[in-house]
């Protein structure tokens, strides 16, 4: 009896299709769902496998395929199941309507994820080249990609819904860019910013720049904005229209570092200790090991100071490397203060001398008026 009531059930009319007619239509949704995320599943394991055996390319392919294929396989259930069903032409137009767009977005879907293999086969280029400006461009290449992707399903729903041809969507968006150009004069000049940056290459990724009052190393550079990372650890964002309008001063790019320091020896140090201060600086940095021989190190008796008998002294480090730079020059310092030490050579530092009248070296001289006594005399 039971069987009987179940069977007239499945048989029963719903919206002029029997039950069973929905039910296979379901079940074949909720079996595509788990036949994806079963797929899904095992991809990644072999993705994993994969890129073990370094081929990151088809690693990438595999995750993107798995990525896509619980939606892709729903749609595809979705958009099968329909020829189950016996629908009103009303219902129908709109059935076919929805999963038009339902495959539509499935289709850009599967592509938005494939463009994850295209920047993985980019970056393994890049990485094999010594220019750092294919490691900018790929990064800009996903982006401009994905969003060609997501415009290009938009156009194409829009398409499906309106019922119209291509070319009227087309003339209507030429309108509405013109608008959206209009109230978007910062994004397109950022965006031509960029185009700058990259055709001029005033710097690359990882090269440390300064740029107003930030100084920091380039992070990543995108169709909008470049990021620094500072020395302090903050991330700046610098729009790319602003950028190339700027000044910058890129550290990461200098052959060599340059030091110029002044040495002030005290007023009372005689012609003989000067002379032995300059020898002592020109020997200290003889033996310079990263030196050029084309830009020898300079000592020389600058200048009478307001409190001091200066020496100035100049030397060029041919490293880029910031932090061997201060290192060598804290090997310098340490020399210079032993061996003055040593010699008995005083550096002097901000001071005033007072000079009282009356001294040896200043007697006190009145002029005798006629008529007059000097003080201190008798008459």
């Amino acid at each position: 009896m039971d069987l009987q009531v179940g069977v007239a059930w499945f048989q029963s009319t719903l919206g002029g299709n029997e039950v069973w007619r929905f039910m296979v239509w379901l079940l074949a949704v909720l079996v595509a769902g788990i036949a994806g995320r079963v797929a899904r599943f095992y991809l990644a394991k072999a993705a994993e496998a994969v890129e073990a055996r370094n081929r990151f390319v088809l690693a990438s392919f595999l995750k993107a395929i798995g990525k896509a294929a619980v939606f892709a396989l729903v749609v595809i259930a979705l958009k099968t199941g329909l020829h189950l069903l016996v629908l009103s032409p009303a219902v129908s137009s709109f059935a076919v309507a929805s999963t038009h767009v339902l495959v539509v977005l499935a289709t850009g879907y599967v592509l938005y994820c494939m463009v994850d293999v295209v920047s993985s086969a980019m970056e393994r280029a890049a990485a094999r080249t010594p220019s750092k400006l294919d490691d900018m461009l790929a990064p800009m290449v996903r982006s401009s990609l994905r969003v060609t992707v997501v415009v290009l399903c938009l156009v194409q729903v829009a398409t499906v819904l309106s019922d119209k041809p291509l070319t009227s969507i087309l003339a209507g968006l030429g309108v509405g860019g013109l608008a959206v150009a209009l109230a978007a004069q910062e994004t397109i000049k950022n965006f031509f910013g960029s185009i700058t940056v990259l055709t001029d290459k005033p710097f690359e990724l990882g090269d440390r720049i300064m740029v107003d009052k930030y100084d920091g190393v380039v992070e990543n550079v995108g169709f909008r904005s470049t990021r620094l990372r500072t020395f302090d650890g903050d991330l700046v964002t610098i729009p790319n229209g602003d950028l190339a309008g700027k000044g910058i001063q890129n550290a990461g790019k200098r052959p060599y570092l340059r030091r110029v320091m002044n040495i002030g020896l005290t007023y009372d140090t005689p012609p003989e200790k000067v002379r032995r201060a300059m020898e002592i600086l020109k020997q200290t940095l003889a033996d310079h090991p990263n030196a050029d021989p084309s830009m020898p190190p300079r000592v020389v008796f600058k200048d009478f100071g307001s409190s001091s008998l200066d020496i100035m002294v100049i030397y060029w480090f041919c490293k880029a490397n910031y932090w061997e730079f201060m290192e060598f020059n804290e090997k310098v310092n340490m020399e210079i203060l032993r061996r003055f030490s040593e010699d008995g050579i005083e550096f002097a530092f901000p001071s005033q001398t007072v000079y009282v009248a009356g001294d040896a070296r200043r007697p006190l001289k009145f002029p005798r008026a006629s008529g007059v006594s000097a003080p201190g005399s008798d008459g």
